[in-house]
């Protein structure tokens, strides 16, 4: 008998399993060209935008690591992001600590408020953790309101330490939201292949399963609130710095459910395409529409449909097409 490897050929399934994950791979690393190069093209205004988009895509993230690792939905994820942002900006403004300096805090206190809330909810789910949550939404414009002393109350604070010094400012809050936005996209990667993410992901599917293997539900749930928690403070932070301004208006009760729909029209993805298309709709997509009018909610609502029934149909489309020519 030969001592040489036998390669079996790959079937059509695998072959174009195989295709589609190269061209997403290449995909995304086309699209963090373009968004490395897009300053240089867009004017002004479009470049405030994009960072904010970038801000905004953090928090879809928050939204959908709950919905994928822990199968719950929240819609109170704001004041998570509320954390993060007037911690930036209560050190900024406060103590002049810049934002690189200011970033790790925040990401602390947001896993921190996360854990905080998990524990004493570890046991509900479904409408009671999503009404739990709620809570948490309606509470945090109120919560800055009545500490105006440290967070400026309805008028807000101004960030205004440049991360680098001598560099456009506006250079510097595009880049470092798309930077963070990049590196919590790959952690997430990272977390999907680790033994961590199994842990937490079998907890989700197979809970008697994962207690067997000693990873108990309730602490992967507190966990996994914990990740989104520091998520959602990093989308927070970046809001804060890429906006340059904090105030009770931009973590409202319609702020949480933004980025619940934002989470909804990425179809709860971890990847960086997928976290874009969730900010660009809860950040462009108004932009575009603003000379509508009236028309907007409408406008803004047949988009939504239509991207929800395209993330849900095109996946099978193109299965179909792929069998229709590996047939042929």
């Amino acid at each position: 008998m030969s001592d040489q490897n036998v390669s079996l050929p790959l079937s059509p399934v695998d072959q174009a399993g195989w295709r589609s994950l190269i061209s997403a791979q290449v995909g995304t690393w086309l699209l963090i060209a373009v968004a490395l190069c897009l300053p240089l093209v867009v004017a002004g205004s479009w470049v405030f935008a994009l960072g904010i988009c970038f801000a905004n895509a953090i928090g879809v993230l928050s939204v959908s690591v709950l919905v994928r690792y822990g199968g719950e939905v929240s819609i109170g994820h704001t004041f998570f992001s509320a954390v993060g942002a007037y911690t930036v900006a209560i050190l900024d403004t406060r103590f002049g600590i810049p934002l690189w300096l200011s970033v790790p805090p925040a990401l602390a206190l947001g896993v921190v408020a996360g854990i905080l809330f998990a524990w004493p909810s570890r046991r509900l789910s479904g409408i009671y953790l999503a009404v739990s949550t709620l809570a948490l939404a309606l509470a945090v414009p109120e919560i800055i309101n009545n500490a105006d002393g440290l967070t400026g109350g309805y008028e807000g604070l101004y960030v205004s330490e440049p991360l680098v010094p001598g560099v456009k400012m506006s250079l510097q809050r595009y880049y470092a939201a798309l930077a963070v936005l990049l590196a919590v996209t790959y952690g997430l990667a990272r977390l999907r292949r680790s033994r961590q993410g199994l842990a937490l992901l079998l907890s989700k599917s197979h809970p008697a399963a994962a207690d067997a293997f000693g990873a108990r539900q309730v602490w992967a749930r507190v966990a996994v609130m914990g990740i989104s928690g520091g998520i959602a403070a990093l989308c927070g932070a970046m809001l804060a710095f890429a906006g340059s301004t904090v105030s009770p208006s931009g973590f409202t009760f319609w702020a949480a459910i933004f980025l619940l729909v934002g989470s909804v029209v990425s179809v709860y993805g971890l990847t960086f395409p997928r976290a874009l298309i969730g900010g660009a709709f809860l950040t462009l997509i108004p932009q575009f529409l603003s000379a509508s009018g009236a028309w907007i909610p409408v406008l803004y609502g047949v988009a939504l449909l239509g991207v929800i029934l395209a993330g849900h149909y095109l996946p099978r489309l193109t299965q179909a097409m792929g069998r229709r020519k590996g047939g042929a």
